[in-house]
């Protein structure tokens, strides 16, 4: 018999979830899931920008942070494409990704964070320092807190939920 996590859900729970032996991913390279894999870039790279922006409020304005976070923040969108295409893709033939809610929390909020990190680049345009302090300090926090919630329901997703894992489970339900 399959034990169930001890760690409470922060949504949901479904205890036929643990009864079979998961989904598989539709964007898999030898069974292996490619969105879990590709996501650690853009993740890397819009914390790693939070902390440039700490780096350039605790340095009092040296400019290298500052150039530093404009990068990071444009790296983080360029590789979230293809996070987003993979991910989009199992959220669209997976039917046991969207009756969850961990799914839906797990999509939001990663499209809220893509979002603010877009305005967070624009921003900046031109100006790598002369917004930093605090709008965008304020809005790269914010996206790695969202990156942290985001992750926490994609997790949820695979280990609670069995979603991209080698199994025969039933994505429909």
């Amino acid at each position: 018999m399959t034990q169930t996590p001890s760690v409470p859900p922060l949504i949901e729970s479904d205890e036929t979830d643990y009864q079979d032996s998961g989904v598989t991913s539709t964007v898999a390279v030898a069974g292996h899931p490619l969105h879990p894999l590709i996501v650690l870039f853009p993740i890397a790279f819009l914390v790693a920008a939070a902390a440039a922006d700490i780096g350039y409020w605790l340095t009092k304005g040296d400019f290298f942070w500052a150039r530093a976070s404009l990068w990071l923040i444009g790296a983080g969108l360029v590789t979230s494409l293809p996070a987003v295409l993979t991910g989009l893709l199992d959220f669209l033939r997976i039917e046991r990704v969207r009756k969850r809610k961990a799914g839906w929390a797990h999509l939001l909020l990663n499209v809220a964070a893509l979002g603010l990190s877009a305005i967070n680049f624009v921003v900046r345009l031109g100006d790598p320092a002369g917004k930093i302090l605090f709008l965008g300090l304020t809005l790269s926090v914010i996206v790695a807190t969202i990156l942290g919630l985001s992750g926490w329901y994609g997790a949820e997703l695979i280990y609670r939920h069995k979603v991209a894992v080698i199994g025969y489970g039933d994505p429909n339900r």
